[in-house]
């Protein structure tokens, strides 16, 4: 027996070091980007320390905006120039448009069947047509906007409340419960304050939980199977990440049924009513056959991806404008002038067509603070180049945009909040802008931007719309300090001071 497991060893460190050995000689007959030294084994992971997109500005800061890494035996290159994401996510948009298969990726998919982390192929486009065509399309964006518009109106009526005790309020769980009862009414045809499924203090903690566990594990970056489930089983890892996909898993469960159960007739059928008509018909759509694990992939990236980041932007964006009241007093100049008293009390989307500074503040805020300043990792499915170095097959690529937004080269003062250096500049967010990515471009560009666009624009008039906002007396400083895996929020909750205007 003692001979049997001496010869496995023997085999397994055999085998480690051949493929360490193996990969070495690859890399040198390559023109790979510059980067930091490496570690034998484990590469650069040593480095990684503290919140990644800074750390990764750093680096690049230092070794050049192409930048390359090795984590254990996966090779990872890093674009941090506008240039560099232009053929990145342009030019080689086919070459780079698919996702890393790790462990996270595929519990959280279920194999492949959602649009954020599904690998690019035939199932993946076509999946993403009908999530467009069914919730992210301008035309059903435009649908739901008595939803924004009535939760607008109900949050404004809150602080109104709260204004009258002349006692700060946590503006962050505001603009998080504001976003949570958007989405929940327009993605899953339910009240966020009234589904007897939802612990409304868990469900922020819930979904920040799941996003640390889609981050990248340590057994990701090993070559075989037998290593990454004993490193993942051995550190805990795999136990964590399946247990909050069963707790995430199960609300879905929850939605489906109650869809299910509910009475056909209805005013308003909802994307969970369109795509479970499709699946109860056994629907063939385009290349393969739609199944509920489809519907809860779809629905899995709307909650993931639609609650926090554009309150996250919101957050952002109330906290720059009470740190410069030269920018507050302009934004609510123009609102005061373009908008006047309403006889009414309530704010419409038509409003927003005559604020142009407020939409500057936006494009500001998305620039200086994007939510997820990291886009999604993407993986080349072809040998590629970048700004002439070699990018082979298999390589994650990662583009920061927190580092690009902030980029000396393309702005003045990047460190600045100053949405005056917008007018009549041609740099916009939709993904033909490679100075400005806070959604990314290309085949696999966030489809909801004007979702998000319309519900921050929004969401932001009503509180400068019926309210004055200052800090604490007791608070000398905004203490803008990050905090976050997927997405970056403000680490310090925002507590602010709500005066009445109208």
């Amino acid at each position: 027996m003692v001979i049997l497991l001496s010869f496995f060893l023997l085999l397994f460190v055999t085998i480690f070091f051949s493929l360490i050995f193996t990969k070495k000689i690859k890399e040198s007959k390559t023109n790979l980007p510059p980067g930091p030294a490496k570690l034998p084994i484990i590469g650069n992971l040593h480095q990684l320390q503290g919140l990644l997109h800074r750390c990764l500005h750093n680096l690049s800061k230092k070794h050049g905006p192409v930048m390359h890494l090795r984590l254990g035996f996966a090779s990872m290159v890093v674009v941090s120039s506008g240039e560099a994401a232009e053929e990145a996510l342009k030019t080689h948009d086919l070459e780079c448009c698919s996702r890393p298969n790790t462990i996270a990726a595929r519990v959280f998919s279920r194999d492949g069947k959602d649009i954020g982390f599904g690998v690019y192929g035939d199932e993946w486009r076509e999946l993403r047509k009908l999530s467009v065509r069914e919730f992210f399309s301008v035309k059903k964006v435009q649908s739901f906007r008595y939803i924004r518009e009535e939760e607008n109106d109900l949050m404004a009526k809150k602080l109104r409340e709260l204004a009258s005790k002349q006692s700060p309020v946590d503006l962050s769980k505001t603009l998080f419960g504001l976003t949570a009862s958007i989405i929940f009414r327009t993605a899953f045809g339910q009240s966020f304050y009234e589904n007897k499924h939802i612990d409304q203090e868990r469900i922020k903690e819930l979904m920040f939980e799941s996003q640390s566990n889609m981050t990248f594990r340590f057994s990701d970056f090993f070559p075989t199977a037998g290593l990454k489930w004993f490193i993942g089983f051995v550190s805990g890892q795999h136990q964590r990440l399946y247990n909050v996909f069963t707790r995430v898993d199960t609300f879905f469960n929850h939605i489906v049924d109650d869809h299910h159960s509910k009475k056909p007739t209805q005013d308003r059928p909802d994307m969970v009513d369109a795509i479970l008509d499709m699946i109860d018909n056994q629907q063939q759509y385009a290349s393969f056959k739609l199944t509920v694990d489809h519907l809860k992939g779809v629905l899995s990236n709307i909650y993931h991806a639609g609650i926090d980041t554009s309150a996250i932007t919101m957050i952002w964006a109330m906290a720059e404008l009470v740190r410069n009241p030269r920018v507050m007093k302009k934004v609510q100049e123009e609102i005061q002038t373009c908008i006047g008293i309403k006889q009414e009390g309530r704010i419409i989307e038509e409003d927003l067509d005559k604020l142009q500074y407020l939409k500057l503040v936006v494009k500001e805020t998305l620039r200086l603070h994007p939510a997820a300043p990291l886009l999604l990792p993407r993986e080349t499915m072809a040998d590629i180049k970048i700004q002439g170095y070699d990018i082979p097959r298999k390589t994650l690529l990662f583009v920061n945009a927190w580092s690009i937004g902030r980029d000396p080269k393309y702005w003045r003062n990047p460190e600045e909040f100053n949405p005056e250096r917008f007018i009549d500049c041609p740099v916009g967010y939709k993904g033909h802008s490679f100075e400005l990515l806070p959604f990314g471009s290309g085949r696999r560009i966030c489809p909801g931007i004007a979702m998000a666009i319309a519900t921050i624009e929004l969401g932001l008039l009503n509180l400068l719309y019926f309210f004055d906002w200052k800090m604490p007396e007791e608070k000398k400083d905004m203490d803008m300090e990050e905090a976050g895996d997927v997405t970056v929020v403000k680490k310090v909750p925002l507590e602010l001071l709500p005066i009445p205007r109208h």
